[in-house]
């Protein structure tokens, strides 16, 4: 018979519930388990608008990071194409990302993974008299307020299991684990030490304006306007080593002034609230295994974190790249002795 693998992830934003998801439905014989101290609606992932956009890592190869955005695209869109894209939020949206001044690199890596990628004409341009160049295309929207629980049925249906509760140190799960997978974002400054990560705060308005169907992103990242299923996400703010989790009140005037300008309709539209979510900011994501010394044995960890605001449009090829080290892990396991 074979033994049962008993694996742990760290963290249940759309980091952790992807590659938990992706794990129970891939590894036969295994027990997965999300051990997280927050879920939705409560994690950083809840927050965000969920507009698949993907961040640029300046160490990490280009295919690799292509490899990330095209296979969570597709993962996405075959969901947006399918009955379920009701129930698990997804679905697309044509807009445009705007630049004050012609970009370096005019096609973005990701430009051939969108849906009708190609530069904006100049009648498009003309509604906004500070900007020279653009790109227009077509995009996944996946909302986490409804994606995650989604996704957390599916891991449930895989046979994962949940716990809420706070782990310090990976030593406290060696004992009951064979391989853990860290999933756990800004929760790795503590969790694993990492001197690297740091937040990325980000404020966001959501407002009601029914009649906008086209998304518009300032080229900087900073400004944009994402309509969803139930109210249009106004934004917002990228501020390194800003721990505060409290709305700021000025901030949303600026917020909704700048929109304002590049889409003055929004004048008329109803305020519905804040939110604010602290990305896991780090120079490169990290994933990769390594071995952890517990009293005399080796548990594999895996990590997968550090995303910044690139969870969602990255969720599910990290969740991949994961699994196929998970699966190594599992495959170089020593055998039970029979002593």
């Amino acid at each position: 018979i074979m033994e049962r693998v008993r694996i742990i992830v760290v963290g249940a934003g759309v980091v952790g519930l992807s590659t938990a998801v992706c794990i129970a439905e891939s590894i036969p014989h295994c027990s997965v388990t999300v051990l997280a101290e927050k879920c939705s609606p409560d994690t950083t992932s809840d927050v965000a608008a969920g507009m698949l956009h993907a961040p640029l890592f300046p160490d990490i190869p280009v295919d690799r990071q292509k490899r990330w955005f095209k296979n969570t695209f597709d993962h996405l869109l075959t969901i947006s194409e399918s009955s379920e894209a009701a129930d698990a939020g997804v679905f697309l949206v044509f807009g445009w990302e705007i630049f004050r001044e012609v970009p370096r690199e005019k096609r973005p890596f990701w430009s051939q993974d969108v849906l009708g990628f190609r530069f904006m004409t100049d009648a498009e341009l003309k509604k906004f008299p500070q900007h020279k160049f653009g790109h227009a295309f077509t995009t996944i929207k996946c909302e986490c307020l409804t994606y995650l629980p989604w996704l957390e049925k599916r891991f449930r249906k895989a046979g994962g299991q949940i716990q809420l509760g706070r782990v310090t140190d990976f030593g406290q799960l060696c004992q009951g684990y064979d391989i853990i997978v860290n999933c756990s974002g800004l929760g790795s400054t503590a969790l694993a030490g990492d001197r690297q990560l740091h937040p990325v705060r980000g404020q966001i308005l959501k407002v009601y304006a029914p009649w906008l169907k086209h998304f518009i992103r300032d080229g900087d990242g900073l400004t944009y306007i994402y309509p969803g299923a139930k109210s249009v996400t106004l934004g917002g703010t990228r501020q390194a080593g800003d721990w505060r989790l409290m709305a700021d009140g000025e901030e949303r005037v600026e917020i909704f002034e700048r929109c304002c300008r590049l889409e003055p309709s929004l004048q008329k539209s109803l305020q519905l609230g804040d939110a604010v979510g602290l990305r896991p900011g780090r120079r490169n994501l990290r994933l990769e295994r390594e071995m952890y010394q517990f009293r005399n044995r080796q548990v594999p960890i895996v990590h997968n974190y550090g995303h910044g605001g690139g969870g969602i449009s990255l969720s599910w090829g990290t969740a991949l790249e994961t699994l196929q080290l998970v699966q190594q892990c599992v495959s170089d396991r020593p055998l039970p002795s029979r002593l």
